[in-house]
């Protein structure tokens, strides 16, 4: 019960608008006041859990994700996309998606996505006969895949706080995150297939194959970054710490030398940004790892895992019913917050069923994919409607329809058939 409440308390204080960080540490005292815990002692256990080598990846890949828009990278991955997919009407949707794949695969923040991707190709979509609703309500949806497609912030605070392996959790997310590009690019096709697009450029094959020529030369610096950061994480030449410091070290010479849009005011709002960002999570998670410690003192995994093998007793009930737990919990709460609190709240229920644990990482990702883009607290929808220029009401249509036609139908695949998330963790063996 105590769990609940305070659990409760932490969405009634965000919903009317008691800052995240705030709102953790009201939870963690309400915690501490009904166990009748010693909160400070619980505080230094909450230090010494952040004290990671691990989550030092988290500010590296959060500046990597605000050089790459700073320095012009994004811009370069976003000419070669549109020059690859076609200048299309519905080639236009696609490359926005798989923009966003690809800059899902350097940055892994969805809010990094959304500005970068949204600035540069919102207005170009338009002139190809896009309504702007319509183009934020995919921009937001596309955009988290900077949540599937790894290297993710998301999957590194779920290894985290679930104490499993980074790059087994990120593998576990690629097949989720390739499945939705292919829903979103299959959704938009049918969408425009129809309509004509008088702005679209006509050409033939030779200048086709010079355009996607110069734009990939152009886009070629850009292009290494998730071939250095994944490759050197399963080629085993660095960590995935070391490598979101090489992504970070790569970054500023291209922006600055190569495509020279980056200078040192640029450089300095990228660190003021991502040492806000960075701050904001880190005080969070110190909060849920002591919240997660009372929980476990007080046996609340445990309760609530004799609850629902109590109250379902079959395995594909009881993982509905955790996919609309984990929406619910994502309409009125952001990713981190979601991942911080609820995972190790949820995982020995999973275990207990026989679900991985990197299994059940592809499933909060995908859940959480859809809670971001509902309301009423759609943190990332809120954000592509400003940059838009749009208002919440105009966008909610076109985005239940990618939510209920892709997002949804990728986390029932995820949720139901384990082989998506876990073959490429078995063949790279990290699970058995």
């Amino acid at each position: 019960m105590g769990a609940l409440i305070a659990i409760a308390a932490v969405v009634i204080l965000m919903m009317i608008g008691v800052p995240v960080v705030f709102s953790f540490a009201a939870m963690t005292l309400i915690l501490s006041v009904m166990y009748e815990v010693d909160i400070s002692s619980l505080m230094t256990t909450g230090f010494w859990s952040v004290n990671s080598i691990i989550l030092l990846a988290l500010p590296l890949f959060i500046m990597t994700g605000y050089l790459m828009q700073a320095g012009g990278l994004a811009a370069r991955l976003v000419e070669f996309v549109e020059n690859l997919v076609g200048r299309s009407r519905s080639g236009m949707g696609s490359s926005m998606v798989l923009a966003c794949g690809v800059f899902g695969a350097i940055s892994g923040t969805a809010s990094a996505a959304v500005a970068s991707i949204g600035t540069i190709m919102i207005g170009p979509m338009e002139r190809h006969g896009y309504s702007r609703e319509y183009t934020s309500a995919l921009l937001g949806i596309s955009s988290l895949l900077g949540l599937l497609i790894p290297p993710s912030i998301t999957m590194i605070l779920y290894a985290v706080v679930t104490r499993q392996s980074v790059a087994a959790c990120f593998l576990a997310t690629i097949g989720p995150g390739i499945l939705l590009i292919i829903t979103l690019c299959f959704m938009n096709w049918l969408k425009m297939r129809n309509h004509p697009d008088e702005a679209a450029e006509k050409m033939n094959m030779r200048e086709r194959a010079e355009a996607i020529g110069g734009s990939f030369w152009k886009a070629l610096p850009a292009l290494m970054l998730p071939v250095i950061i994944l490759g050197g994480i399963y080629g085993g030449v660095f960590t995935p710490t070391e490598a979101a410091a090489v992504a970070v070290v790569y970054s500023v010479p291209v922006g600055f030398f190569i495509y020279k849009e980056l200078d040192f005011k640029k450089m300095a709002a990228c660190l003021i940004n991502a040492a806000a960002t960075t701050g904001v999570i880190m005080v969070i998670l110190v909060f849920s790892f002591v919240a997660s410690r009372i929980f476990t003192f007080e046996r609340v995994p445990q309760e609530l895992t004799e609850l629902m093998m109590d109250l379902f007793q079959n395995k594909l009930l009881i993982l509905l019913v955790v996919n609309i737990f984990l929406i619910l919990l994502g309409m009125i709460m952001d990713d981190v917050s979601v991942v911080a609190i609820i995972s190790p709240l949820l995982l020995p229920v999973m275990v207990n069923i026989g679900v991985d644990p990197v299994h059940f990482a592809a499933i909060v990702g995908t859940s959480v994919v859809i809670g971001c883009n509902s309301p009423p607290m759609a943190p990332i929808l809120f954000m592509t409607c400003r940059i838009g220029k749009v208002g919440m009401s105009q966008v909610m249509r076109p985005a239940l329809g990618f939510m209920a036609f892709a997002a949804l139908p990728v986390m029932l695949v995820t949720t139901y058939w384990p082989p998506l998330a876990l073959y490429l963790p078995r063949l790279f063996g990290y699970i058995n």
